[in-house]
């Protein structure tokens, strides 16, 4: 049997040796880096130095345009937005464009859906991108288009905000569907539970979309007190905390934080 060549066997080894060289490095993209730090890409919507939402999907409506959210907006891609579940999710951002680039993270959270984004990315407001640029350089950084970025969850954190309930809009003892503001920590919510006034026993409530769940079980008995589970497990009960006689359009406060 005739024996390969020298040069078929090199060639051989040289494509074989790429191959594994292509394979770890596609692997390492998808590896968290140091530090909790994960691989994305950024772009940006709205006004350059906008808040980059008139609403967005979450349902925090006017919010988006006012602090503790102002400027510090972001639709998500579908593994960061979760079908609505990463609504509230906080995560810094860092830019990894060493040239144009400044070293500072931008702080934002998750409060729209960016459809047909890929899985892992933000699209920031135009000031939380510009944000990310060397001084002077904010305008470059936008006309980059779609950046490379690296990023890492961090605890939500509200100055002056206690965890809120709003009463949705059209809303009955049949019907009561809420938003759910200012979720100190996780930010995320994973499952919400209705206690009615007199009852012990707590009621699943579905996610409707975006921050806003609903119970349909009527009729309801109030005062009702609201569970939140938070995606790593923490619970945070309010009591009583909207009354039988409650308004739509209403929001009704804690008074509590929610847990760290």
């Amino acid at each position: 049997m005739q024996r390969p060549s020298v040069f078929v066997v090199c060639l051989s080894l040289c494509f074989c040796s790429l191959l594994r060289f292509m394979l770890v490095c596609a692997n390492d993209d998808n590896k968290p880096l140091d530090k909790g730090w994960f691989r994305g890409t950024a772009t940006w919507y709205g006004e350059p130095e906008g808040s980059g939402s008139t609403g967005g999907a979450c349902g925090y409506g006017p919010m988006v345009n006012e602090k503790p959210f102002m400027y510090r907006v972001s639709a998500a891609g579908p593994n960061l937005y979760k079908k609505g579940k990463g609504c509230g999710a906080c995560y810094k951002v860092k830019c990894r464009d060493k040239e144009i680039c400044a070293k500072r993270a931008v702080t934002v959270i998750i409060t729209d859906e960016c459809p047909g984004c890929p899985p892992v990315h933000f699209d920031l407001s135009g000031a939380a991108f510009g944000r990310m640029a060397v001084q002077g350089k904010n305008g470059h950084l936008r006309n980059k288009g779609r950046l490379p970025i690296i990023f890492k969850r961090v605890s939500c954190q509200y100055p002056g905000k206690e965890i809120s309930f709003q009463v949705n809009e059209g809303s009955s003892p049949h019907f009561l569907s809420v938003l759910v503001k200012f979720v100190r920590g996780d930010g995320e919510i994973a499952s919400m539970y209705l206690q009615q006034g007199g009852s012990k026993d707590w009621i699943p409530m579905t996610n409707l979309w975006g921050a806003n769940w609903a119970i349909t079980k009527g009729p309801l008995k109030g005062p009702y007190s609201l569970r939140i589970i938070t995606n790593t497990g923490k619970s945070f009960t309010s009591k009583n905390v909207i009354p039988n006689n409650f308004s739509p359009k209403t929001t009704y406060t804690a008074g509590k934080r929610a847990p760290r």
